[in-house]
């Protein structure tokens, strides 16, 4: 996800960017022409598109808060009011609002 503001404006908007598409088409063609021995990664890692690609972007909003968490060494209580507090430390252009909103989506969808 990507801010679309300049770097010292707070931020109320976070965009979920998705390229899985890409990478399935890609992953298709080499399975089109795939030895033997290839195919079988091939298709896990195709599978393992799929799988990403049907990730909805709740989901995967509550995952990137989770990383960005995790990138700072918050180790607390999702619910709580120092994870919005960290999340913020993580993303210092992150808005309060927006903040206090993809803090209810990791909430709301645990890993």
């Amino acid at each position: 996800m990507t801010p679309l503001l300049g770097p010292n404006e707070k931020h109320d908007v976070v965009l979920v960017l998705r390229d899985s598409d890409l990478i399935a088409d890609a992953l298709r063609e080499a399975l089109s022409d795939a030895s033997p021995e290839d195919r079988p990664g091939l298709v896990r890692a195709a599978a393992l598109v799929e799988a990403a690609a049907a990730a909805s972007e709740p989901r995967l909003r509550a995952h990137w808060v989770r990383t960005r968490l995790a990138a700072v060494g918050f180790t607390g209580d999702i619910d709580s009011v120092a994870a919005v507090k960290a999340l913020r430390k993580a993303e210092p252009n992150l808005s309060l609002l927006a903040a206090a909103q993809l803090h209810k989506v990791a909430v709301a969808h645990p890993e």
